[in-house]
């Protein structure tokens, strides 16, 4: 991409009622724009690094043997009235909205009611299990606030998976799996060092849920870190018979602020057996399958990066995640061979595979290295008369600062 080329621009502030750190630096880096408040629209820059999160979970669900599918947001008002989630004094923050035949609709806030439902025509055996589910989501949930960025919306992009086993060990295996896969997914992305499987409440089946929480002066959440250990107990679940469950002191605890980026749960027959999700065993009996729920939602995760990987001068993204892999600026002389090398420079780059956002824009240094810094790409190329004279080029990692040179013929 040419900086030419793109329609965005950088801004020297954010919007005066952003307070999260998140969206105000994304803003001004041109990567999301803020539609209204807790609804932001992914920009060019701000697409690329969403698609390479959905890209990396995609590829653990699908190593966990998950499949993809797509399920509406529009959701039938009958289904959700089986498990009692249609209430608003159930489920207070529904969209909801009538059809021109009157007939009243949910935008959906999660999927379980509509997967399961769905199932149905397809589970009808023990052959048929056991299965795992995901998609990539838009959701919708009217929340009383939104004032975290990208990191708490009203509408926002989730990966939900569910998991169907014919009982509790079956599925409990697969969960096991899925932890493994969770963690493997925040350590790609660059958050495994600041991220924890976190014992929460487990609601009716399950002593505990697990979260997975990034520590982050950000973060909404207290959470109890056992740093040897690599885990960590929610707040609202922390006392003695917790502590002594999980084999655990309470003064080898640290309380850190931190971040929700994902939440895995067993739901059991929570939503089978009303729905009417059952299977016949090897002998005929009919039993309810046995389910459970997976979450992380690729905007949160995109947001919490940005709240963890930042300087006084920007964004500094991880680079797995970045936008491009190459910043490459061109400081123009008044001859054109700089721009002559760079362009060049670009399209050999471009055509071995390697990602390049390529400044040939037309104005001062100190805004193309200002803009840089800001828009946190992991390497940056500088070419400029001094550089191309000596046939080299400047290299900055913008994570270490470290400078080095080298010669433009090794490129």
């Amino acid at each position: 991409m040419r900086q030419t080329q793109l329609f965005t621009r950088t801004r020297r502030e954010a919007p005066k009622d952003e307070v999260a750190k998140n969206a105000e630096l994304l803003i001004r880096a041109g990567f999301i724009y803020k539609e209204m408040a807790g609804a932001y629209a992914y920009l060019p820059l701000g697409l690329r690094v969403l698609n390479k999160i959905v890209g990396i979970i995609r590829e653990e669900m699908n190593a966990l043997g998950g499949q993809e599918v797509l399920l509406t947001a529009l959701q039938n008002r009958q289904v959700w009235e089986t498990t009692n989630r249609w209430s608003d004094e159930v489920v207070n923050n529904w969209f909801k909205t009538k059809l021109k035949n009157g007939a009243e609709v949910g935008l959906a806030f999660t999927h379980e009611e509509a997967l399961t439902n769905l199932m149905r025509d397809y589970i009808r055996s023990f052959r048929d299990l056991p299965a795992a589910v995901y998609q990539f989501q838009t959701k919708f949930r009217n929340e009383e606030r939104a004032k975290s960025g990208i990191m708490r919306g009203r509408e926002f992009l989730m990966k939900d998976l569910y998991s169907f086993n014919v009982d509790e060990i079956t599925h409990q295996a697969f969960y096991d799996r899925a932890k493994q896969a969770y963690l493997r997914v925040f350590d790609r992305v660059g958050l495994g060092g600041e991220t924890y499987l976190t014992f929460a409440s487990g609601g009716s089946f399950s002593k505990y849920s697990h979260e997975f929480q990034t520590v982050s002066e950000a973060g909404e959440d207290l959470i109890y870190v056992h740093e040897a250990k690599r885990i960590a107990v929610n707040k609202e679940v922390l006392n003695d018979e917790v502590l002594a469950n999980l084999g655990l002191k309470r003064e080898e605890l640290v309380e850190k602020k931190s971040v929700e980026v994902g939440n895995i749960f067993t739901l059991g027959t929570r939503f089978s057996e009303p729905l009417g999700l059952s299977y016949k065993d090897a002998a005929g009996v009919s039993k309810p399958v046995f389910m459970g729920s997976y979450g992380i939602g690729p905007g949160r995760v995109m947001g919490t990066i940005v709240e963890t990987h930042t300087d006084d001068k920007g964004i500094v993204w991880p680079e797995s995640v970045a936008p491009f892999a190459v910043h490459l600026l061109a400081l123009f002389d008044e001859a054109g061979a700089v721009k002559a090398a760079a362009d060049t420079l670009y399209e050999n780059l471009t055509k071995q595979g390697i990602e390049v956002l390529y400044d040939d824009r037309d104005v001062g240094a100190g805004e193309k290295f200002g803009d840089a810094d800001l828009i946190g790409i992991p390497k940056r190329y500088v070419l400029s008369a001094k550089t191309l004279q000596k046939g080299e080029i400047e290299i900055k990692d913008r994570a270490t600062g470290v400078v080095t040179m080298k010669a433009l013929s090794d490129l």
